[in-house]
């Protein structure tokens, strides 16, 4: 599951509530279990802030394997999944004199875009002769290959090799390259999308109220309710 913070577009004031808000829910996530990772930050005005932090939660048991959300305890996973508006109430730390106290920022929960995976066994190989200028057949062994990921439907090719073995080896390394190439195209698409949900932040209704420069959580929304 990813969590976007996002200052919805706001003064320095809210980019710099969006960095309090992380590290408190970070260390929120960590006494449940849960690990953060910040996947990709849009620097504030100001440094230490920032206009957007995306945020994935995984859990670590100890192990190399990071283990998906998806089964972490279901009562520590639900408690963190916060979606809605923050609303933290401060005197500006940057203008004395301005009368605003109330700083709104947005979370937003996004599904991860869905990662295709490659496995030698999904493929499926069609031999073929190699072919010179003019279609002409450069021999009469089928020497060339063609090669189906049966779960995305991608095709490649190869007849560069002499043997039909080495073609098949490179027809796997293009298959490869290619869902690689695709899964980062999605990751891309899929922050282009996070970055849309700036422009949606409700100044009202927060789900949870922060107060003071210590950002100390004073109210927090259980079951819709304070």
């Amino acid at each position: 599951m990813w969590i976007q913070i996002s200052s919805g577009r706001g003064p320095d004031e809210c980019e710099l509530a969006v960095g309090l808000f992380l590290k408190d829910f970070q260390k929120e996530c960590t006494e449940k279990g849960i690990n953060t990772q910040v996947l990709d930050a849009e620097l504030g005005n100001k440094k230490g802030n920032f206009k957007s932090v995306l945020v994935s939660l995984h859990l670590d048991e100890g192990s190399a394997e990071v283990v998906p959300v998806d089964v972490v305890p279901a009562d520590a996973y639900n408690s963190s999944i916060i979606s809605g508006t923050i609303l933290w109430i401060c005197k500006s730390p940057y203008r004395p004199n301005h009368k605003r106290k109330n700083w709104f920022i947005n979370i937003e929960v996004l599904k991860p875009p869905e990662k295709l995976e490659f496995q030698e066994k999904d493929v499926k190989f069609e031999s073929m002769r190699s072919s010179g200028p003019g279609d002409q057949n450069v021999n009469k062994v089928e020497t060339a290959v063609r090669a189906f990921h049966l779960p995305t439907g991608f095709t490649v090719t190869a007849s560069e090799e002499r043997s039909q073995y080495m073609n098949k080896k490179l027809a796997l390394t293009r298959l490869v390259a290619l869902i690689k190439s695709k899964n980062h195209e999605g990751n891309e698409n899929h922050k282009k999308d996070a970055w849309m949900q700036h422009n949606t932040l409700e100044r009202g209704n927060p789900v949870r109220v922060y107060e003071g420069s210590s950002f100390k959580l004073i109210k927090k929304d259980i079951n819709g309710e304070f």
